[in-house]
């Protein structure tokens, strides 16, 4: 009796199913190894182009959802003012303060202690 397509194509998963070699699989069912591996190879040739035909028929895929984003460090556009700040003052006045005065105070303070001495 000679065996059809599908008869190799189930020999050829049994032997994937199995995980024994080609070789061990025909000795334990009576079969021709050279044979075997011609199968084998044709069915894994057809399904392979059978794979390249779907590709090349299938409907175009939808463009991706996905966006890439680039995160970074925030830039600050002032330093942190610190906790404690010193200021000396013209004539070896020293003036502590907890934090940095707004720029506008410092230049009033600067004008106001010019003549002072």
């Amino acid at each position: 009796m000679k065996k059809t397509n599908q008869d190799w194509a189930g020999h050829v998963a049994a032997i994937k199913d199995q995980g024994i070699s080609a070789t061990d699989y025909a000795r334990q069912h009576g079969l021709a190894e050279s044979t075997l591996y011609r199968w084998k190879s044709k069915l894994q040739r057809a399904s392979t182009d059978r794979t390249k035909a779907e590709t090349l028929t299938a409907p175009a895929a939808q463009p991706s959802k996905f966006i890439a984003l680039r995160l970074s460090e925030p830039q600050r556009i002032m330093p942190a003012a610190p906790t404690h700040c010193t200021l000396v003052l013209s004539g070896g006045m020293r003036l502590e303060i907890p934090a940095l005065p707004a720029p506008q105070w410092l230049a009033e303070l600067s004008r106001c202690t010019q003549g002072a001495h």
